[in-house]
Formats: structure tokens, sequence, C-alpha cells
């Protein structure tokens, strides 16, 4: 995962060129879970909102049913230009099949990792190197250090 939002991209570049707040430092990250049939989501995730209005907006890709809710999670420190997942990060087992608020399907396309636990913003995101169908039992879960954020 090395796409970095738009919102973030700001961020860092106001931290470290001394504009802005210079304090952005959320308390808690949480992965969300997105699905596409389309390529529409990654230009939603770089600039969009969580409004559900429309294909422009990741609000519309993300799971919004069968349990789902955003995990919390913990980075180990960055070396060499990248940092991944401390610790397994297990999604509730899924009531029903997901789907999106678009209606696009229980198949988890992307990932993205965002600074609240609803709404809020998209930090970085980026596209599974398989995606997952899941419905009514299933489990979604991303392994210890599986998911890794690059600016390299």
């Amino acid at each position: 995962m090395s796409n970095a939002s738009n919102h973030i991209e700001n961020e860092l570049l106001d931290h470290v060129l001394g504009e802005g707040s210079r304090n952005y430092t959320p308390t808690t990250l949480f992965i969300a879970l997105f699905a596409d049939t389309g390529s529409g989501v990654a230009a939603a995730l770089e600039s969009g909102t969580n409004s559900t209005s429309g294909t422009g907006n990741w609000g519309y890709y993300e799971i919004n049913n069968g349990s789902y809710a955003r995990v919390a999670v913990n980075f180990n420190a960055a070396s060499s230009g990248s940092a991944n997942n401390d610790g397994a990060v297990a999604f509730a087992q899924a009531s029903a099949n997901y789907n999106t608020a678009g209606g696009a399907g229980n198949t988890v396309t992307h990932v993205a990792i965002m600074d609240a636990s609803t709404a809020g913003n998209v930090v970085f995101y980026g596209a599974l190197s398989v995606s997952k169908t899941v419905t009514t039992g299933d489990t979604f879960q991303i392994n210890d250090e599986a998911l890794t954020v690059s600016l390299a």
C-alpha cells in the first residue's frame, strides 16, 4: 500500500515544511474495507469524501452491513521507508453477505487506513493483491505484518 490520499499528502507537507497546525497525529488508526466491481474506488479514496451519494466518494464503496465495523490497527516502527501492521487485524464474523452503500457487492477489493472509526479521513489506501468475497459466516483478516505502508 503506497497510495497516500490528498488529505494526508497535505498534512505531511504542512508538518515537514512548518505550515498549518503541524500536529496531525490521530490517536488511533483504523482499517476500512471497500468493494468495487470497476476502478472507481481508487479515485474516490484519493480525493473523495465519506458521502454515499455517488461514485466519486469513498463512502459509496465502503462495506456497510453484515456486522462490519472498522478495526483499530497498530504499526511497527518504520524502516527503509515502510512500516507494517503490528498484530493481526480481524474483523467481526459477517452476519450477512457484505455490501456497500453503492451496491458494489461483497468482494473486498481495497483497504484504507482511516483516522476515525466512522467518517473521518483516508490516510493511505491500496488494492488487495487478492480480492476476498465475504459472505455470511466469513471473517476477513489481515495477518500480522501483512499490510505494508511505503513512502519509498
